[in-house]
């Protein structure tokens, strides 16, 4: 990670080396914060942020599930200030993380009376998957962890404590020699991957997990739902067994990080011919040209920041 100059912190933006928390912050020991992953882009009009609302819009739902609502800050002022770090940090393109977090002051499984920090932080990212994965496809597996059950953690929220099992389904596909792991739900449907979300093609369809198998709300999820119906591509979302993926046509994940990733095989069984297919590679097409700038932003998914100062090379 290459730092940048500022973060933004409750208001206010200080050095990137000052963006610390104490030791004993409930947080650290409960992992009592929500999150979110936003892509700025480079276009030829400058910088712009992937669907910034809607990011915004799912932290603060996550917040208000753990119950972690903070009145200071509104949607439209956190979506200035994100706009305002990457201008102050003047990148071209960049990850940024929105974080609400319980700080120091009171320890206890019970952390309402923690004060609630907010942080926002951007840097330069490459590509999560690795530069050659959204052409060549990685190789992934079924992870031996499962997903959340119902009622036992929110799956509709983008919670730190989630990320736990998001961590050993990743770490376990990793020392196995994959570049992912796709996890069930506690039933045996295909859920997601420790980060990103899961669509299957068979037969020109479309099939990808419900939010009732244990599956975060994607923004870029939603994207490419959207892009489907706007280039004519049936997609359903329906459960998925297991099997399914072994006699997919195609299989690609998405996310923030991810953006659209092919996967090639899983359990070391072929997907179709073993690299990107063509549904994939349509979308893929579809997706960049939007928010690289170079056809019209039709859904309104892009926020421009504005470069008064020089941009850094």
């Amino acid at each position: 990670m290459t730092p940048t100059e500022k973060i933004w912190h409750n208001g206010e933006f200080i050095n990137w080396e000052d963006a610390r928390i104490h030791v004993l912050s409930h947080v650290v020991s409960y992992g009592s914060s929500v999150f979110e992953g936003i892509r700025c882009y480079e276009t030829a009009s400058g910088p712009a942020i992937f669907r910034l609302r809607e990011h915004l819009r799912r932290m603060l739902d996550s917040a208000k599930i753990y119950r972690m609502e903070e009145s200071r800050f509104t949607l439209p002022a956190l979506a200035e200030a994100a706009v305002e770090l990457v201008r102050v940090n003047r990148l071209r393109s960049c990850y940024i993380r929105p974080i609400m977090l319980r700080g120091y002051g009171q320890i206890g499984v019970d952390g309402s009376r923690a004060p609630i920090e907010i942080y926002l932080a951007c840097w330069e990212w490459g590509k999560y998957l690795g530069e050659e994965a959204l052409a060549k496809g990685v190789d992934i597996c079924v992870s031996s962890w499962s997903r959340l059950a119902p009622n036992t953690l929110p799956a509709l929220a983008k919670g730190a404590g989630n990320y736990a099992n998001s961590q050993l389904i990743r770490m376990e596909a990793n020392i196995d020699g994959y570049e992912e792991g796709i996890a069930l739900d506690p039933f045996g449907y295909v859920s997601e991957g420790s980060g990103e979300n899961v669509f299957v093609a068979r037969d020109g369809v479309i099939y990808t997990p419900p939010l009732s198998n244990s599956v975060l709300p994607g923004i870029t999820r939603d994207s490419v739902l959207t892009l489907c119906g706007d280039l004519g591509i049936a997609v359903q979302q329906a459960p998925i067994p297991r099997e399914a993926l072994y006699i997919a046509d195609e299989i690609f994940f998405t996310g923030t990080a991810a953006e659209i990733t092919p996967v090639r095989s899983v359990d070391r069984i072929t997907v179709g011919q073993g690299r990107r297919g063509p549904l994939t590679q349509k979308l893929q097409e579809a997706f960049f040209a939007i928010v690289n700038g170079r056809v019209e932003d039709r859904f309104g998914w892009l926020t421009p920041v504005p470069a008064q100062e020089p941009v850094r090379a």
